[in-house]
């Protein structure tokens, strides 16, 4: 018999596949029988002031970035200019308190229980010589370095600039939280702050960041 016309059976040609994306479709499918793709870590929330965050051992309320100006106590010597970081801190715990100071690295603030610990990083970075200078203000306005319990009081992080020195359009604060409990060598239940485990140390997680324009022309 006749082969009927057009039954040529001609080999096809092979599909070429990228090394590449076989790799690619080989990892994504070995990382999805391992429990899916890592998702990267989730942005803090975005605050400004007059936001109210809980801290777990405090409740705070972010009031305003100024610069204050302080008269000079001669007439031979110059008027005093300092950035102030204003909040007011709600003490929830049943203990007093010292205010604290904010670290000078973030590295180092995991130790700390106190509110101004908590406030992990500052920017922009001010020179060592500017301070902090932390200090509260009681109802009567008398300066002290405490918060006690169920009390809202007035805090005051502040920074000495340079005659010449402008402030900052706004200032960026990283904040952490804290949590009642025991910790991770000590089983002794107390206040600390909110971290993880990285390698050898251990690093706040930040609960939110704090960006307050700078308010300029406050009196002393």
């Amino acid at each position: 018999m006749t082969e009927p016309s057009g039954g040529h059976d001609r080999p096809r040609r092979p599909v070429v596949v990228p090394a590449l994306a076989l790799v690619a479709v080989t990892v994504i499918g070995i990382t999805a029988l391992l429990g899916g793709l890592e998702e990267a870590p989730e942005a803090p929330p975005q605050l400004t002031s007059g936001a109210v965050l809980d801290q777990g051992r405090y409740s705070t309320r972010f009031v305003e970035s100024r610069v204050r100006v302080e008269p000079a106590e001669s007439t031979f010597a110059e008027d005093k200019r300092f950035l102030e970081l204003v909040f007011d801190v709600t003490n929830l715990g049943d203990e007093t308190t010292p205010v604290g100071l904010p670290p000078s690295e973030p590295e180092g603030a995991a130790t700390s229980s106190f509110f101004a610990g908590s406030l992990v990083k500052i920017a922009p970075a001010f020179p060592e010589d500017a301070g902090p200078f932390v200090f509260a203000l009681s109802k009567d306005q008398d300066e002290t370095r405490q918060l006690h319990p169920g009390v809202t009081t007035k805090v005051i992080v502040r920074y000495e600039l340079k005659d010449t020195e402008r402030p900052p359009e706004k200032v960026t604060l990283d904040v952490a939280a804290f949590e009642y409990g025991a910790g991770f060598q000590d089983p002794t239940e107390k206040w600390s702050m909110i971290s993880q485990e990285v390698g050898d140390r251990l690093v706040p997680e930040i609960r939110a960041r704090v960006t307050m324009p700078v308010r300029e022309g406050a009196g002393a």
